[in-house]
């Protein structure tokens, strides 16, 4: 059983309350192999939170994985100034890392706490060795009507220390995607906002390494569509940027774009559900789209995006929010979370196979 509630503003974001907790157990459908926990709160330790969602990883320079996470209280985690709260500065960034292809990871470290719930990290790689964790931090003062921008903080150093305060990309705007950096040089943004009884997505684009950013430039305003967006970017073979956005009570949406974000040729209907879309391009020439619902799934493209394969369910846990990395050995490590009480972050291991998945051990 569960239940779905959503929270405003932004739209962006839904909270599924279930009343199982996160643990493995045998309660649920068993997996084999089974996921791993990489990171869940273990007391004393609390720098993570109790709830522990929205996961993203990458590879760094150095060869280290690096996953980051949101790290709370709850499924929206405002700050308390209560002296026993624990929480003055309400959701935080967190991080963990692993040294050996995902087999094993760090105990749980704050990345960034700025003085509002920071929602969605995603981190990226840029080709100059410098590390970029996307989030948009929320407020909601009483009485008063919320509010929150695209941020980014960065790391010059392979993630062992990041900058102390976040620069502000776009107020009004959230981020759920990591930036994709172009062969060119281009960074690009994924972005999405909610306005008055419709939403869509967008791109903030940066074509001097990261030091200027452009104004959001929109994907599917006015076309008669919500979309809660969640935008992703993949990058076809022929040069069309491919963007992947949520839908609102509607399939996943996909937009193409013939110049690298700048115009935009529409929206049309994927044929199936998807929420928190995360795009990944195998070396091999897959491209990996993961998302929520149905539950953690996964559809293949072997085609340059034109069809399909899936849903390929990961977890019959619904919290989702997927990333994937593709591992030295050619296999495939993905990381989620799981909604609930006592929320953690999961990875499992798998190989790409004409007929779906082959799923691998991690330990």
């Amino acid at each position: 059983m569960s239940r779905m509630k959503r929270c405003r503003p932004p739209a962006i974001f839904i909270a599924f309350v279930l009343h199982a907790g996160g643990s493995v157990s045998a309660a649920e459908p068993k997996l084999s192999p089974p996921p791993k926990v990489i990171s869940r709160t273990v007391p004393p330790s609390d720098a993570a939170g109790t709830y522990q969602a929205f996961p993203d990883v990458c590879r760094l320079p150095n060869g280290d994985l690096l996953c980051v996470f949101y790290g709370g209280y709850g499924h929206v985690s405002l700050p308390k100034n209560g002296p026993k709260d624990g929480w003055p500065r309400g959701g935080r960034v967190a991080m963990v890392r692993s040294k050996d292809e995902g087999r094993s990871w760090s105990a749980p470290e704050v990345l960034f706490d700025g003085p509002d719930d920071d929602r969605d990290p995603h981190i990226a790689s840029m080709r100059d060795g410098s590390l970029v964790v996307s989030f948009f931090p929320y407020r909601h003062p009483a009485g008063k009507k919320a509010e929150h921008e695209v941020s980014i903080v960065e790391s010059q150093d392979g993630g062992r220390t990041w900058g102390k305060e976040h620069r502000v990309l776009a107020r009004e705007w959230a981020a759920s995607a990591p930036v994709r950096e172009m062969p060119d040089g281009t960074r690009l943004l994924g972005v999405y906002r909610e306005d008055g009884d419709t939403a869509f997505g967008g791109v903030l684009r940066s074509t001097d390494g990261g030091k200027t950013w452009s104004d959001p430039i929109p994907i599917g305003k006015g076309s008669g569509v919500r979309l809660d967006a969640e935008t992703d970017f993949v990058l076809l073979k022929d040069g069309t940027l491919l963007a992947a956005l949520r839908g609102d009570r509607v399939n996943l949406h996909f937009a193409t774009s013939p110049d690298l974000g700048l115009t935009w040729w529409g929206v049309r209907d994927s044929g199936f559900k998807g929420h928190c879309p995360h795009l990944t391009r195998l070396k091999t020439g897959e491209i990996l789209l993961t998302h929520r619902l149905p539950q953690t799934s996964m559809h293949v493209s072997r085609d340059e995006g034109k069809t399909w394969q899936g849903p390929i369910e990961i977890d019959a846990k619904v919290g989702a929010y997927p990333s994937t990395v593709e591992l030295k050995d050619g296999t495939v490590l993905i990381v989620y979370y799981e909604e609930g009480e006592g929320s953690a972050i999961r990875a499992r291991r798998f190989r790409l196979k004409d007929g779906g998945v082959e799923f691998l051990p991690l330990d």
